[in-house]
């Protein structure tokens, strides 16, 4: 059975693919999620949101929702933890620095979804085709045919790819990609303590990557902690009680005694990079178009800015009376959202690649990077700057009260 359902439709249903529909339908398109039932609300994880990721949110009606149940980020604290004699003093970055009132906040990704999916409900433009799965993705002249699970078909003008790494839509549009690995598994869970953070996250950078502590409340903390895969496998297999004395022994009191541990999951860590960030009438946003490794929070915010922008894109695109799945828009998307998802790949590449080496100079050159961090404001604000701007305009829907 075929049908025309709409403007859009939206594979994957995470954060970034609901996002996506609540941004197209918020400039006026007809959106189609095409997804299992409540895909992704079993996520244990936790997302560290930047500002203009939160304003994205508030704009789609979504962040009131959710907010009383995120937690503020303050500040961040990178611990340089390597057995060197070259070892960099503690630095810390405080928004009030930057005269920000935080970075952002940190919120539990089912929490989030569930907001999302709130959302999605009272948007009339958004319609919700429940199906087990998307089977094929066949971009034609003037539309995209998608074939699910259950044998139905539908036809779309622009399809959006927010189905992972292992992108069905990617792959149906042709997109060419470069993959890369590392020799890192990153353990995530929850845990909670009996020091509080007071809003400050910590960064406990080693020669097998940073463990990542994110403030969830005052007495819980989200983690993600890259250790090299044997290690990983040898704390996988020990009970709670035993991964508890681990993670405490690492932490050397930092948040004073851990009481327990719960969501812990495991996940290897790698790159993507796509040859471009759409054609043939199917777009990519979020993982679907770059992975990097979950450092300082570019990952999911990276997959926002692409949310927002192709929002722009689309919406600049019915304005001139053009096709909002041709190619003058995916053309105008892909330069939009081109330099900012290179630098930020380039960037966390090349820091977990700095942990990972043994290097004299490359840990010289780390240890003196903080040393001026820790010593000079402006350093410290020119740093925190590039961290939390993207390259290019800010997308409409990520400005306040937009």
């Amino acid at each position: 059975m075929s049908s025309q359902i709409g403007d859009v439709v939206v594979i994957g249903a995470g954060p970034v693919g609901l996002a996506a529909a609540l941004s197209l339908a918020a400039v006026g398109v007809d959106v189609v999620i095409a997804a299992p039932a409540r895909d992704g609300v079993a996520d244990a994880r936790s997302t560290a949101l930047l500002l203009t990721s939160v304003a994205l949110f508030d704009n789609l009606g979504a962040w009131s929702r959710c907010a009383q149940q995120s937690a503020a980020l303050l500040g961040i604290r990178v611990i340089d933890d390597h057995d060197h004699l070259l070892r960099a003093p503690e630095v810390l970055f405080k928004a009030s620095e930057l005269g920000l009132p935080s970075f952002g906040s940190n919120i539990a990704n089912s929490v989030l979804i569930a907001a999302l999916w709130a959302a999605v409900r009272d948007q009339p433009r958004i319609l919700w085709h429940r199906t087990a799965g998307v089977r094929e993705v066949t971009p034609c002249d003037d539309r995209v045919r998608l074939l699910l699970a259950e044998g139905d078909t539908l036809l779309s003008r622009l399809v959006v790819g927010a189905d992972g790494a292992r992108s069905l839509a990617r792959e149906g549009a042709s997109i060419g990609t470069r993959t890369w690995d590392y020799p890192q598994v990153a353990i995530a869970g929850t845990v909670r303590h009996s020091r509080a953070q007071d809003g400050i996250t910590s960064e406990l950078h080693r020669r097998s990557g940073p463990l990542t502590l994110v403030p969830l409340s005052r007495e819980e903390a989200s983690f993600v902690w890259v250790v090299e895969p044997d290690e990983a496998r040898r704390l996988a297999d020990l009970d709670t009680a035993g991964f508890l004395v681990e993670l405490s022994a690492r932490l050397k009191g930092l948040l004073g005694t851990l009481l327990s541990v719960r969501a812990r999951s495991t996940f290897a860590l790698g790159g993507l990079s796509t040859e471009c960030m759409g054609k043939r009438r199917i777009a990519l946003v979020g993982e679907a178009a770059h992975v990097i490794p979950p450092i300082g929070a570019q990952g999911l915010n990276l997959g926002l800015r692409d949310v927002a922008t192709l929002a722009d894109c689309v919406a600049d695109a019915r304005t001139r009376g053009q096709d909002i799945g041709g190619a003058a828009m995916l053309e105008a998307y892909d330069r939009a959202r081109g330099s900012d998802v290179a630098s930020r790949t380039l960037m966390v590449d090349l820091f977990n690649r700095s942990l990972l080496s043994d290097l004299l100079p490359i840990a010289a050159a780390r240890s003196i990077c903080l040393q001026l961090l820790a010593n000079l404001p402006a350093a410290r604000r020119l740093a925190m700057n590039a961290g939390l701007r993207a390259v290019g305009p800010l997308p409409r829907l990520m400005q306040p009260q937009a």
